[in-house]
């Protein structure tokens, strides 16, 4: 049996293929090395995967494992590696960046540039097996532009510095029940700020029919195109990620302004990671 996994920092997709063909699907937290120790990472696939895996591994033992990750850089790869390695001992294990599983599940085996907009974002040029080059995201911090962390950051900023109106915000104070002490509480002293901003960009996502968060979402998408997309000579792109997907009305507006082709739309890579490993 085969075991392949996309992760992004918020939650993973494992998917489980047998040899005849079968497939199971099963969700656990994410999982990012940068963020996570060994032992915390070794305890989200004993805890959580392993549970939902119980009933199929009697049908055989699991060959290989490909597992896609944010945070899986070449330095902290071998993290994620060993713990697997440690938990499934008779697999052959090989662990990547997300952004290589989102251009594999996106392009197959052709070029192009592939885009990650979820939690985190990312691009790259793909050269239909490898990474060519990327320009790098730098996180939430620094960039991270497209992505529903950096969304949400831009929404608390605009909110409480009073830039989306007043009818916005105590729209959004009523509906998230937040003031400026509790988010400045999540963002500097609670774990996982990222994880809590992308959340907040849920309403912009409910509320799009407002002319200042359309006009919002369309410039955090700008922002992509011009700081990342702008620097690949291809015009052809695919996006894979939750941001990517359900914003897509907004996101294809921005890059029909901007001349692009737009390949695929796709929620998250596995189908198109299963095509690729079977």
């Amino acid at each position: 049996m085969k075991l392949i996994a996309d992760s992004g920092s918020t939650k993973t997709h494992w998917l489980l293929t047998t040899n005849s063909g079968q497939c199971s699907e099963f969700f656990t937290d994410g999982i990012n090395p940068v963020l996570q120790s060994e032992d915390a990472i070794y305890a989200c696939i004993s805890n959580q995967l392993l549970p939902q895996m119980a009933n199929m591994l009697w049908v055989g033992p699991i060959s290989d494992v490909f597992f896609y990750g944010a945070g899986c850089t070449p330095e902290k790869k071998v993290v994620v590696q060993q713990v697997i390695e440690r938990i499934f001992k008779h697999a052959k294990v090989q662990v990547a960046s997300d952004m290589l599983g989102a251009a594999r599940g996106l392009f197959g085996h052709e070029k192009g540039v592939a885009c990650i907009l979820g939690t985190g974002s990312g691009s790259c040029f793909y050269d239909g097996e490898q990474i060519g080059w990327c320009v790098p995201s730098l996180g939430y911090v620094l960039g991270d532009e497209g992505s529903a962390a950096t969304l949400g950051k831009r929404l608390v900023g605009d909110v409480f510095k009073n830039q989306l109106g007043a009818d916005v915000k105590l729209l959004f104070e009523n509906e998230t029940g937040l003031n400026q002490a509790d988010i400045i509480e999540h963002v500097y002293r609670q774990p996982f700020p990222n994880r809590w901003l992308a959340n907040l960009a849920r309403f912009c996502a409910e509320h799009l029919d407002i002319p200042a968060i359309r006009q919002l979402v369309y410039e955090h998408f700008e922002s992509f195109v011009t700081r990342n997309l702008d620097q690949y000579e291809s015009k052809c792109v695919g996006f894979v990620g939750s941001v990517a997907y359900y914003y897509r009305e907004v996101l294809e507006e921005v890059l029909l302004d901007h001349g692009y082709t737009l390949s695929a739309i796709l929620q998250d890579p596995i189908p198109g990671l299963k095509r690729y490993h079977t």
